[in-house]
């Protein structure tokens, strides 16, 4: 549609039709976990989010280049994507099937029942509690894809779920029962503290991500007008993807305690990020601009695989592409309403500079929320156990 659509409605239906594309990254992940051990979660998520911002740092350099030196046209560049595209797209078909169902399948008779979790050691406990503990799998979520049913007992649908069935037929879920299991394990998932701290970083920060992404370029072109000097925007955008991908390759390495020191984490890069917004805003040099903005998506590429990788570590498969769908829409939902307040001309309409003020606003009270919320919590957990060190002598005697 790039390349021959015209008018309004014709870039409209793009958009719509690039939303959907890009959506499938959250498929693309929930797939990449389910084919894949538990502990290779963290490595995995740095490779393919690193393989990711390469290709967005070739593209970018090899767009730079062509426009800059060969003075190929826009349309030429197209071209060149479509055909990418559609390469990926044929590679596609050749990926390994995964061997388990992300969502509704049923429970075969070999497998405990019970309301409970399958954990590694065969035994049973509860749905609650082990839902939330990394390594821990829902019984149904072992099952492979081209189970049969079983014909001795009547079919179960996750965790006491029940199915209609007809003798030699497969059962088809109710869809009123679909929407309260995925009710309930919405609630499920969101009742654990630490996701909930992830999730909520992943919408805020990523909204906050976008909209700086979107409007940067004409920060850029206020401090530095294209028609008065040579602009260097896509090498830019290469070199703070290139950079991106190594610090995301490193996050595969790295070995934290997130659970105590993720938040402080979160509030410290944070932080970091809404001063390379605020410095963007205020020195009106292009070259210092650039060198904020390549800070700014170092920032936010590493800490969203962190988020990843956290999240998905917390969830049984079949909850990951639910967790991340709710977090993106969530993170689009307050991108609207954060463009239609500020950058929209039936809100306030500000300008360019004024916006990017309120994005450096935006992301120091983020900072300020995890940082409170970060030093309770380890305040909380070392009192825990330094009264667990004093009991302890007691105990023993």
């Amino acid at each position: 549609m790039l390349l021959y659509a015209q008018g309004l409605l014709a870039i409209q239906f793009l958009e719509f039709f690039y939303g959907i594309a890009t959506a499938t990254e959250i498929a693309y992940y929930s797939y990449i976990y389910s084919v894949v051990d538990l502990g290779m979660y963290q490595k995995v998520t740095s490779y393919c989010r690193s393989a990711t911002l390469v290709g967005f740092t070739v593209g970018s350099v090899l767009g730079q280049i062509l426009i800059s030196v060969a003075d190929w046209s826009l349309f030429s560049l197209n071209v060149i994507s479509l055909t990418c595209v559609s390469v990926a797209f044929s590679l596609a078909w050749f990926l390994p099937m995964p061997q388990k169902s992300l969502f509704f399948h049923h429970v075969d008779s070999t497998c405990q029942r019970g309301n409970g979790v399958k954990v590694p050691n065969g035994n049973l406990t509860n749905t609650a509690a082990a839902g939330h503990l990394p390594g821990w799998e829902d019984v149904e979520s072992k099952i492979p894809l081209n189970m049969e049913e079983p014909s001795s007992e009547e079919p179960v649908w996750g965790s006491e779920r029940r199915l209609t069935s007809r003798k030699n037929e497969k059962s088809k879920p109710d869809r009123l029962l679909v929407l309260k299991v995925l009710w309930k394990d919405f609630l499920a998932c969101y009742s654990s503290r630490p996701l909930l701290c992830w999730s909520v970083w992943w919408a805020l920060s990523t909204c906050g991500y976008f909209q700086v992404v979107n409007y940067t370029q004409g920060l850029w072109e206020k401090v530095m007008p294209s028609r008065n000097a040579a602009i260097y925007n896509g090498g830019v955008e290469a070199v703070s993807t290139l950079l991106g991908a190594v610090a995301v390759f490193a996050v595969g390495y790295i070995k934290i305690s997130w659970s105590t020191w993720g938040e402080m984490t979160l509030s410290l890069f944070s932080l970091l990020i809404a001063a390379a917004v605020y410095v963007m805003d205020k020195v009106n040099n292009i070259w210092v601009c650039y060198s904020s903005y390549v800070v700014f998506r170092i920032i936010y590429m590493l800490l969203i695989t962190i988020a990843t990788f956290q999240i998905a570590t917390n969830l049984s498969m079949e909850r990951y592409a639910l967790v991340f769908g709710v977090n993106t829409f969530i993170a689009l939902a307050l991108q609207t309403l954060l463009t239609l307040i500020v950058v929209d001309a039936s809100g306030l309409g500000l300008e360019i500079t004024t916006q990017f003020l309120i994005y450096a606003g935006y992301f120091a009270l983020i900072a300020i929320i995890f940082l409170i919320n970060g030093a309770v919590s380890v305040i909380k957990k070392y009192r825990r156990r330094r009264d667990t060190e004093l009991s302890s002598p007691v105990t023993t005697a």
